[in-house]
């Protein structure tokens, strides 16, 4: 959707890709990129990292809002919270709905990064830690990517998906260490997250090419909000609240930061840079989970941590630098 209005102009066009280019990838001339695609490659990835940092808190940060809430509450009370953010801003820009043909992938969107990765995340949270469900972030730009292959008919090089597998292998083997290598119960709400969010992602990344980011999970999360309020008031009703420090301020970076903010420069970051380029530096998530564990949980981490944070920067570098 191309924007229908003075508000939302100038925010449009910084979300598409330079012209020429197909999901962000390299214009093909002989001397490499066009040179009006590099900043905005450059913007795109600037972008795409924010999305990784903000995405990143969010297992901590759910671990302190399930100090105060249940897990049905917790997610429920955040989609509620995030969806009036972005109502606020939909409204106050006087933002048109999107045309009808735009509301079936704007469900996946709701069904992957709106409800299903936040429920099945925060279930496996109850009986498991951050750094055993980092693993699944670990896993995410893989699949993000495999996903984008069959949805976007995208043919990354053989150099981006050794570099991928490789990253994806490393962050892999470092959070099952790191977590004991035993696997729990956990694992299959882990594993069903692990899908479910690479379609959202997917879809999400699709339909930033032709609406603002911000404006993607804005609908997903008013498309969702009939079905969170009364979610939440059921929710609460069966599970009580016990309201401190640590639950309000993890509920709010979950609703506010990672459901809504995070999402807008993250799906900003995928419409320039394209799909696959942008799910891989969120090889680095986990890794910046494991920290803000340490820093917020009281967790520790394996000396191996500095040696896979390099082989992660070195695999996002090629992913990075390697044509599509």
């Amino acid at each position: 959707m191309r924007a229908e209005n003075s508000a939302t102009a100038e925010t449009s066009i910084a979300v598409h890709p330079a012209p020429g280019t197909a999901d962000g990838a390299d214009t093909s001339v002989p001397g490499g990129p066009a040179p009006a695609a590099t900043p905005l490659r450059r913007a795109g990835t600037l972008q795409a990292a924010l999305g990784v940092v903000a995405f990143s808190l969010t297992f901590p940060a759910t671990a302190w809002g399930l100090e105060g809430f249940g897990p049905w509450s917790l997610v429920a009370v955040r989609s509620v919270l995030a969806a009036v953010v972005a109502g606020g801003a939909l409204l106050a820009l006087r933002v048109p709905p999107p045309p009808r043909r735009h509301w079936a992938g704007l469900a996946v969107v709701a069904a992957g990064v709106v409800v299903g990765f936040p429920l099945l995340t925060t279930l496996a949270l109850r009986t498991s830690t951050t750094a055993h469900a980092a693993v699944v972030v670990g896993l995410l730009p893989l699949t993000t990517a495999l996903f984008s292959a069959l949805r976007m008919g995208t043919r990354p090089s053989r150099t981006f998906w050794v570099a991928a597998l490789l990253g994806a292998a490393a962050v892999a083997a470092f959070t099952v260490r790191q977590s004991g290598g035993a696997l729990t119960g956990a694992d299959a709400y882990l594993f069903g997250a692990l899908l479910i969010c690479a379609a959202g992602y997917t879809e999400g990344g699709r339909l930033a090419r032709v609406m603002p980011g911000w404006q993607v999970i804005g609908w997903a999360l008013m498309l969702c909000l009939p079905v969170a309020v009364p979610g939440a008031l059921v929710a609460l009703a069966y599970e009580p609240p016990h309201l401190t420090a640590h639950a309000v301020a993890g509920l709010l970076w979950v609703a506010v930061g990672s459901q809504f903010l995070g999402l807008v420069v993250w799906y900003r970051g995928m419409a320039a840079v394209g799909i696959p380029r942008a799910s891989q530096l969120q090889l680095a998530q986990p890794l910046l989970t494991l920290v803000w564990s340490v820093l917020l949980l009281g967790e520790h981490l394996t000396p191996a941590a500095p040696l896979t944070a390099a082989a992660v920067l070195v695999c996002i570098a090629v992913t990075q630098r390697a044509r599509s």
